[in-house]
């Protein structure tokens, strides 16, 4: 992010202000301004019309109507729309002709379709973006600041650049600004950086220009929040030139691309509905060139055809089967947001993790301490204050801890170098603050010492806060009446990053001696912490050092000196316990799991290796190496690296378009302000539940409830489920649409005088006999190969696979069944009518039964494709009997009550005729059960696995 750097008229419009590299009093002149009086009315009113609100710009998306009218711009419902204006041209012919009217049902149903396909599409897509009105909301409302020398309080989208603004505890930080003066101010940027303590600020610091977001000291930013202390600011940048306006800028930008299901069904549409042109084509020139007089009836024939091909319950299916998965989902842990998503984590290829609470469980718990003369391991879980120091080596024995000098001191500067709050709640040991801080209260706790003792003991009487630049942090107490008070009446006692800390001291304490230190233990020491570091241990170094007096406020860099050495302590946020199974089902499935922390090097690649995430030897990114590199360069070597280390919110972002140009499905999980980009531009953007922010979770595809890797693996199995049911019930949609057409087509050749179905049975037919089963298919449980097998290709076709022969195949075998039966009931009906009983045209009604209930057959046959129906247990869906029995009556429901009789135009069947519709139509589910048969043979001689 680039927002502390803004051309002003005051400045050089050719060179961009680094605000973290000027003193205060150069800034001031820079905008213009007046520390002390600030701007005049005319000035602010001046810079408003000039720079704008300070408010973040919502760039012009699509509107609600926009939505909606691009869903009728589908290729298949524009086929639809078409058939159905023909359709009603030539109801309104016959009513001229006849002089009746004669209502254009087929075309009503036909447009009740379109709309409600276009009703299931608007409903899909018209969730508006809420991840800017979440950003907007971290930012106040009111703003006090000084004008015409005047303390007053205006409304936040009045700020504009040299406005001087007044800061307290509680506020929420309006706009981006340099320090003028503060006392103890410290402001939670957690937001922007993820990192969870406060950052101290300092007015007088002047810092490089390289200097990362966080460690940027004397400035503050939009959308964090004052938690202590107060300040005067002089307003650098507003709107969206802050910091929080470049990432809502970044998240405006980002472009949503189609999912792979999308792409699909595009596809799809696209075949169908040239298919259907090109066969509409042939049967009217072929029709008219062989009898003109046939022109009409042939129209007829075409728009049944066209109806035909099209899947209208599809879209419906597709839907209700993406909304149970979001359901089941949830039962995971994982809450999906938009429902493609779904589908698309089922062709996740690469998973990118954070690593604290993610992959761990963001419990830190003190595992080793080192001092002069002692290395021990610390047993115990969790925060509880129970465990011992066992001592390090082939003799392993536990420690006497009070007979330990050193060990002692190193254990009470854990406690009152601390601001954590250890407790029990309902039977668990819970800490309020820093997790590790309360790590060091726990370790404590098993040295025998309690928080509440010793504060009471030592009481503390001022602190050094921790500043990123220094990595340390300082209390003085007051020191006890039997430890040399007179002479020495404060301690300090300081805690930091071990290097440091290191550099501060002059000396070491070896049991009840203070020695000076040398080079060689400096070494050792160095050598200790790294070995740490090694195997994933966060590591902190402690150092003490008697007082006369206390230290002048913001004296650290002279009162942090010639001081003592206690020891180390290294800590590690535990994996949790389920993520190494996990990450080995995802490396089973053909999923590469990344690691992108914040932590050091040596220690993300502890808990890679340990993980499964990387091997040892496999190499580490810093985000400082990242910072070095084009993104040509990034993109040639994301695929070898498993591990990003020290890398910032915004590295994220570089990282996912790297493996998105890889052709990589990616799913990315993030949880603070600045992840929000990342999230948005990710196949499938994860935030946090539990710590993350409400802009990351507007942002994301999913939301994990437990924060735990798990849920993820979980929830891409989910959705590998979900595909391989929408390619079933696709096979099973489709297969029927296909001898639909050829059944239609078949008719005029045969010499049959009329349409055998209406676009209104065919309507039945996809909406209510194919999308009753298909939904009951969707809900189909998945099988254990289904993580056992690498994602599919995302670019791969939707007829990839087999399913487009399978499509071909069965549509041609239940059209040869379906025309041989309709070829003999044609016959039988015009010579059988019983007395004039029955009407010669049920032959119609046959043809129209016998596909609706050869559809049943199929649908219980295709569940398994290897598997025979008899050796499926039919409680593991029950469904999907309930469905083939319901539609089954509903059919019969069609052919026996006259209403509908009329409404539908079927005619009563004799039982006889009933018997013969279920005959020819169990042919189908007898064949797809041979083909299983013929594929275990084949498969058998030929020594090779069952095609899945």
């Amino acid at each position: 992010m680039s927002s502390s750097h803004l051309s002003h008229p005051a400045s050089d419009p050719g060179h961009p202000t680094s605000w973290h590299v000027l003193d205060a009093e150069k800034a001031v002149i820079l905008l213009n301004s007046d520390r002390a009086k600030g701007l005049t009315p005319a000035q602010a009113a001046e810079r408003l019309q000039q720079y704008g609100p300070n408010e973040l710009i919502e760039t012009k998306g699509r509107s609600s109507l926009e939505i909606l009218w691009d869903q009728f711009k589908n290729i298949m419902l524009l086929m639809l729309i078409a058939v159905a204006i023909i359709s009603a041209v030539l109801d309104v012919h016959e009513s001229l002709a006849s002089g009746q009217f004669v209502f254009p049902k087929d075309a009503a149903a036909i447009f009740l379709v379109v709309l409600l396909n276009g009703i299931l599409g608007y409903v899909q897509e018209s969730g508006a973006e809420k991840a800017l009105a979440a950003l907007k909301n971290l930012a106040s409302s009111k703003v006090r600041v000084i004008r015409d020398g005047c303390p007053l309080e205006v409304d936040a989208k009045e700020l504009v650049p040299g406005d001087i603004m007044l800061l307290e505890a509680g506020v929420k930080i309006s706009a981006d600004g340099r320090i003028l003066e503060e006392a103890n101010l410290q402001v939670r940027e957690a937001a922007l950086t993820g990192e969870a303590h406060a950052v101290s600020k300092q007015a007088n610091q002047l810092l490089p220009a390289d200097a990362p977001l966080g460690d940027r000291t004397n400035l503050v930013y939009s959308g964090t929040e004052v938690v202590q202390g107060r300040a005067t600011v002089l307003v650098t940048e507003t709107g969206m030139q802050t910091e929080l306006g470049e990432i809502a800028s970044a998240l405006q930008s980002v472009e949503t691309e189609p999912t792979p299901l999308q792409k699909r069904m595009s596809q799809l549409g696209n075949v169908l509905v040239t298919g259907a042109l090109i066969l509409v084509a042939i049967v009217i020139i072929g029709g008219t060139l062989f009898n003109p007089s046939l022109f009409q009836e042939l129209v007829k024939v075409s728009l049944s055809m066209a109806v035909a091909v099209v899947p209208e319950g599809l879209p419906a299916v597709i839907t209700v089967t993406l909304a149970l998965g979001t359901q089941r989902m949830v039962k995971r842990q994982a809450l999906i947001r938009k429902l493609p998503a779904v589908e698309t984590l089922g062709s996740v290829t690469t998973i990118c993790s954070d690593k604290t609470g993610t992959l761990t469980q963001n419990k830190m718990v003190v595992q080793a301490v080192h001092t002069a003369s002692c290395s021990a391991r610390v047993t115990g879980e969790g925060y509880s204050p129970e465990g011992e120091f066992v001592a390090a080596g082939e003799m392993a024995s536990s420690v006497p801890i009070k007979d330990l000098a050193e060990l002692q001191l190193l254990m009470q500067a854990c406690v009152l170098c601390n601001d954590a709050v250890l407790q029990k709640e309902y039977g668990e040991w819970v800490i309020l603050g820093d997790p590790t801080e309360g790590a060091l209260l726990a370790v404590a706790g098993k040295a025998g010492l309690r928080k509440d003792d010793l504060d009471y003991q030592f009481a503390r009487v001022a602190e050094f806060p921790f500043s990123s630049e220094r990595k340390r942090m300082s209390v003085m107490v007051k020191n006890t009446p039997d430890n040399r008070s007179e002479l020495f009446p404060f301690l300090m006692f300081t805690k930091g990053s071990p290097e440091s800390t290191l550099e501060r001291c002059q000396y070491i304490q070896i049991g009840t001696q203070q020695v000076e230190l040398t080079e060689a233990m400096r070494s050792q020491i160095l050598e200790q912490n790294n070995q740490l570091a090694s195997h994933g241990l966060r590591v902190l170094g402690f150092a003490m050092k008697s007082l006369r007096e206390l230290p002048p406020e913001a004296s650290e860099d002279v009162s942090e000196a010639d001081l003592i050495w206690l020891g180390l302590v290294g800590m590690l946020d535990a994996p949790r316990p389920e993520v190494r199974n996990a990450v080995a089902k995802c490396r089973a499935a053909g999923i590469r799991p990344v690691m992108i922390t914040g932590d050091h090097q040596l220690t993300a690649q502890a808990i890679a290796e340990d993980l499964g995430i990387a091997k040892p030897g496999d190499g580490t990114l810093t985000g400082q190496q990242l910072e070095k590199l084009s993104q040509s360069e990034l993109q040639s070597q994301v695929e070898h690296v498993s591990v990003y280390a020290r890398v910032s919110p915004e590295h994220k972002l570089r990282i996912v378009q790297a493996l998105q140009h890889k052709g990589e499905i990616v799913a990315m999980t993030g949880d603070g302000v600045n992840d929000a980009p990342a999230l948005k531009q990710a196949d499938i953007g994860v935030a946090m539940g539990i710590t993350g922010t409400d802009v990351s979770k507007e942002a994301s595809d999913m939301v994990l409830l437990d924060d735990n890797f798990a849920t993820i693996v979980s929830a891409v199995e989910e959705g590998r489920v979900v595909y391989t049911n929408i390619r079933r019930f696709i096979r099973y949609i489709l297969g029927s649409n296909i001898g639909e057409v050829l059944t239609i087509a078949a008719a005029p050749l045969l010499g049959l005088g009329s349409v055998p179905l209406s676009p209104l049975q065919i309507l039945w037919m996809n909406l209510v006999t194919d999308g009753i089963p298909a939904l009951a298919l969707a809900v189909e449980p998945g099988r254990p190969i289904v993580m056992q097998q690498p994602p599919k290709n995302p670019k791969e076709n939707i007829f990839a696979r087999g399913l487009g022969a399978y499509i071909i195949r069965i549509g041609v075998i239940l059209a040869i069944v379906t025309i041989a039966m309709m070829a003999w009931a044609y016959n039988f009906t015009q010579q059988n009518t019983f007395g004039g009983t029955l009407d010669p045209d049920r032959w119609k009604t046959m043809v129209f039964t016998t596909l609706c209930l050869a559809q049943m057959g199929h649908a219980l046959a295709i569940r398994s494709n290897t598997r025979l129906f008899a050796e499926i247990n039919p409680l593991t869906n029950p469904y999907l009997m309930v469905s083939v029995v319901l539609t089954s009556i509903l059919q019969l429901l069609l052919i026996y009550i006259p209403p509908l009789q009329k409404f539908f135009g079927t005619h009563i069947l004799s039982w006889q005729e009933l018997l013969i519709c279920i005959g020819f139509s169990t042919l189908i589910f007898i064949w797809i059960e041979a083909e299983k048969l013929l594929l275990r043979w084949f498969s058998r001689r030929n020594k090779v696995g069952y095609p899945q």
